[in-house]
């Protein structure tokens, strides 16, 4: 299985169970920026209770890890569970949202878009995805995250809500890795 595959297929099963979602992480920041190798695919999904068992049935046992209970307990802590297809190596990182009016606002500003040619699927704003990946950067300082960024404003820049980025910046304690990013973007 190929990471376009497992996309495809996790997509068919969040939209068939009626489960609203958006892409986020690297494969949304390939798809506004510079390609790049990842082996893992993060979703944010407002799975509630009662859609594990569908999800179950969409990630059999054998073919996939997925375990019912580590999802009740991400929904009911809003975290994250996996997903896994062990022969390919490639997981999905299933969060779940907050409360917070960040997510309430990254929901809103969902864009459909084809993840390949004959897919489309719901992706997180380039802001938004922005956003989070210097939320990473402050965390854990991996420079994949400001190569990412820098990739999404070199190829998508136009397509940028500049006046969104500052303000969730500020709101989020994000303005010193803006301002860092920013002074990178223009070299």
């Amino acid at each position: 299985m190929q990471p376009n595959d497992l996309l495809r297929y996790v997509v068919q099963c969040l939209e068939k169970a009626g489960i609203p979602y958006f892409i986020t992480g690297a494969v949304a920041g390939i798809a506004y920026g510079e390609p790049r190798l990842t082996n893992d695919i993060d979703i944010v999904a407002d799975i509630q209770e009662d859609h594990v068992a569908e999800l179950g049935k969409c990630f059999p046992e054998g073919e996939y890890y997925f375990d019912p209970d580590s999802a009740l307990k991400a929904i009911r802590r809003k975290s994250q569970f996996n997903i896994i297809h062990p022969s390919s190596g490639l997981k999905i990182d299933m969060m779940i949202p907050t409360k917070h009016p960040f997510d309430k606002s990254r929901f809103a500003r969902v864009r459909r878009m084809k993840s390949d040619p004959a897919t489309e699927a719901n992706f997180a704003s380039p802001e938004d995805v922005i956003l989070k990946k210097m939320e990473y950067y402050r965390e854990g300082r991996s420079e994949k995250h400001l190569r990412d960024i820098l990739g999404i404003l070199k190829v998508s820049g136009e397509l940028i809500d500049f006046d969104y980025l500052a303000r969730w910046a500020r709101d989020l304690d994000l303005e010193e890795i803006w301002a860092v990013v920013q002074n990178l973007s223009k070299k």
